[in-house]
């Protein structure tokens, strides 16, 4: 006997932004079990009739084909981090609280919303609704729709709904990780001059990071600061024995104007005469805001850019060669957190805003 098919859940894309939040909040979408939630958006997008819906694993993506001059894709990862205690949402005034509020159900929610409402956009629109974004890169929709559907990434502009506080965040740092590890020579702490103590060799690691000039790059008017940080690190063999090796981590955030090679060349010229293992380098995005497109959104949106701290999927569509930014609702320095929060009348404003610029 056939088990029955799953419940989907029904979403109201006509319904006020805020409140569709809430019932994506209350799908659990943590990263790699986003089909229930994938099921309710891809069946929502199809009932509308008038979009090119494709479902590829448990990313839904949706296109116009009207001809439009231009073409602005609209993304958001539909998947969070693991709940904590926090779902189902939780309504507080103009508070809406729960895992996922503002990373990024929230604005998940608002490209929905306009997906449903603007019948007659002036420029040709592409939704992308993708999955396992918090996880490894490998398994993020976006590896696989470039890799199988690429020419659905095709646009003139990228907008993701990442959470940016009612602000354009433009482009997006690169990031390099690398573990440095200090060689000495082990030996009986009775007799430590007979050994060369690894832990105290790394005095020297940390002196060339904390004497590492950090550059602020201005760039179409964003201001990226770059910086180069210990976040580990590690040695020691036991209370009795001089240590011959001491490894620091280090984290090395670099403005757009630098590609994955630079960054890694600094790293190992800075940290010279020591082992330098990289471990992970993702480049940047440069802002793009030159780009007509981008520079029309920026104008719809209050005419201020500021530059995006931290890596996003703005920099998959930049090495594409397509100009992104972020826009989304909500704190970014709440994401992950237990006591995630959004306004819900941010959602709304914000929804107005993009419908602005694309109808």
């Amino acid at each position: 006997m056939s088990s029955p098919a799953p419940v989907v859940v029904p979403l109201d894309l006509f319904a006020d932004p805020a409140d569709l939040t809430r019932t994506l909040v209350d799908i659990p979408s943590v990263s790699g079990a986003e089909g229930p939630i994938a099921d309710a958006i891809e069946t929502a997008l199809r009932a509308l009739g008038r979009l090119e819906v494709l479902r590829l694993g448990n990313s839904v993506l949706a296109r116009t084909a009207l001809e439009r001059p231009t073409r602005v894709l609209l993304a958001g990862h539909i998947d969070t981090v693991p709940i904590a205690d926090n779902v189902p949402s939780v309504t507080e005034g103009d508070i809406l609280r729960g895992c996922g509020t503002t990373d990024m159900k929230s604005g998940d929610a608002m490209l929905l919303h306009l997906a449903a409402t603007l019948e007659n956009p002036s420029r040709d629109l592409t939704f992308v609704f993708y999955d396992c974004e918090e996880i490894e890169h490998e398994r993020n929709g976006l590896t696989r729709i470039e890799r199988e559907r690429p020419e659905w990434l095709a646009a003139d502009l990228a907008i993701l709904g990442e959470p940016t506080n009612a602000q354009v965040e433009a482009g997006c740092q690169g990031t390099a990780a690398a573990a440095v590890t200090v060689r000495g020579r082990r030996s009986h702490a009775a007799r430590s001059w007979l050994g060369d103590n690894a832990i105290h060799g790394a005095a020297e690691v940390l002196n060339r990071l904390r004497a590492f000039p950090a550059r602020s790059v201005d760039i179409d008017g964003c201001l990226y600061r770059e910086g180069l940080n210990a976040v580990s690190i590690s040695g020691g063999v036991a209370s009795n024995v001089i240590p011959d090796e001491c490894t620091v981590k280090v984290n090395f955030r670099f403005a757009p104007d630098r590609d994955a090679d630079d960054a890694v060349g600094l790293l190992k010229e800075l940290f010279d005469g020591f082992q330098v293992d990289v471990l992970d380098v993702a480049a940047g995005a440069l802002p793009g805001l030159s780009a007509p497109a981008a520079a029309e959104f920026v104008a719809a949106a209050g005419g201020v850019a500021v530059a995006k701290y931290g890596w996003t999927d703005v920099a998959r569509f930049a090495a594409l060669g397509i100009p992104a930014v972020n826009y989304g609702p909500g704190d970014p320095s709440l994401a992950h957190t237990r006591e995630e929060w959004v306004s819900m009348q941010q959602i709304r404003e914000m929804t107005e805003v993009l419908r602005t610029f694309l109808a």
